[in-house]
């Protein structure tokens, strides 16, 4: 179904206000990463829980790239996969229900989950040794960083408890042979987190390809500048690299 046939303002209507600027700027996420070419053209999702007290949350319609998803087409469904709102019709990608729902069922704090499929993320999660810390983007992640073996398909609910476990408290998890996933309070948040964790893996890849040796930053080099990290997170300062990212959306110039 295309945009133009819904009914938009029979939306707007029976949702609330906070809905709708969470869809506002879940479409956002979508938009800037095709720009960024980090989709798999149908395929990954991303996610942001529902304002309110319902365990509601929006992810996007299946067979809809990233570039014509919008806040009205995203779909509206709870932890247990029913959906509650869905414009299109298409429904949702099973495989996404099962990695984005076990993520907000555990982690309350985790109101956005992004999952990629981008050629660096899959190649560094094809690697023994994971991520290196071998550039200041990699160090953001130096010790908070999880580990998820590939299982197949992710269509069977089992596998949900181990996506869980290996993610823990942390917010970016690389889930081998497959690519690569981010949480965050919010979605400038987890956009953020995604945005370092894909240029680190973009790095590795080039750094690697050169066949010199690497040089490997030293423990107490890396958790300093993972630190300064952490307190850009606790100071918001996601929001301006958000920010800056929406006024280069609107002008059409990334």
């Amino acid at each position: 179904m295309s945009t133009e046939t819904l009914d938009v303002a029979s939306l707007r209507q029976r949702i609330s206000e906070g809905e709708w600027q969470a869809r506002v700027k879940l479409a956002q996420a979508y938009h800037l990463a095709a720009r960024l070419r980090w989709t798999d053209h149908i395929y990954t999702h991303f996610s942001l829980r529902v304002p309110g007290d319902q365990p509601h949350f929006l992810i996007n319609a299946f067979g809809q790239t990233f570039d014509e998803i919008s806040a009205e087409t995203l779909v509206k469904i709870d932890i247990d996969g029913n959906i509650i709102d869905d414009p299109t019709g298409l429904g949702i990608n099973h495989a996404g229900f099962v990695i984005h729902s076990a993520i907000h069922r555990a982690r309350p704090d985790a109101h956005a989950v992004l999952h990629t499929h981008t050629a660096a993320g899959i190649g560094v999660s094809a690697q023994r040794n994971g991520l290196l810390m071998i550039s200041q983007h990699s160090t953001r992640f130096h010790h908070r960083l999880g580990y998820h073996d590939y299982e197949g398909i992710a269509l069977d609910l089992d596998e949900q408890q181990r996506i869980v476990a290996d993610l823990g408290d942390l917010n970016a998890l690389i889930l081998r042979n497959h690519g690569l996933l981010t949480s965050g309070g919010s979605i400038e948040e987890a956009f953020y987190n995604l945005y370092y964790l894909e240029r680190a893996c973009q790095a590795q890849l080039a750094a690697q390809s050169g066949g010199a040796d690497l040089i490997i930053l030293p423990d107490e080099v890396s958790e300093k500048a993972a630190q300064a990290f952490d307190n850009s997170i606790r100071n918001h300062k996601y929001q301006l690299h958000w920010d800056a990212y929406i006024r280069q959306l609107n002008r059409n110039a990334l």
